[in-house]
């Protein structure tokens, strides 16, 4: 996860990898005994072993699939999807209450969000393209401000 960035909107960028934190990586080790528990009476030889490759096999899966957040070259990317910044309008930075009312009773259907539980800050932007259906988006962020300062330098 890294984040910078720079005075020109060509160079701005923004880069944030989605990652979960590290409590769930540890929450995640009790599926070694889980797994080697049911194991254990098909062969127990090999129980933890498969124990760890499935902890293994998880946190590598989660790694890989995390989405990415950038700003770059004029554009906001939020995992699969991608919108020029000058479609976009006023940006909100939403603390964990904030996101809580965003994302629940305060949502508007069409919205376009990424978000992931393990993450309680985020950013409403306003979305000004007239042909696009989603009046906002809502993207989680460990940095709101930084994702926020990159795309009005990208303007």
């Amino acid at each position: 996860m890294t984040s910078d960035s720079a005075a020109t909107p060509q160079q701005t960028t923004y880069r944030e990898r989605l990652v979960p934190g590290p409590g769930i990586f540890v929450a995640l080790v009790l599926a070694i005994p889980a797994v080697a528990l049911v194991i254990t009476p098909i062969e127990s030889g090999i129980a933890w072993p498969v124990g760890i490759a499935v902890y293994l096999i998880a946190v590598i899966t989660l790694l890989l699939l995390a989405p990415v957040v950038t700003v770059q070259g004029g554009t906001l990317t939020a995992g699969h999807a991608s919108i020029p910044v000058a479609q976009l309008g006023e940006a909100e930075a939403l603390g964990s209450e904030g996101l809580r009312q965003a994302i629940g009773p305060g949502l508007d259907a069409r919205t376009f969000m990424l978000v992931r539980g393990w993450i309680h800050r985020g950013v409403r932007i306003e979305n000004i393209d007239p042909a696009d259906p989603a009046p906002h988006w809502i993207i989680t962020t460990r940095h709101p401000q930084k994702l926020i300062d990159a795309i009005q330098a990208s303007k």
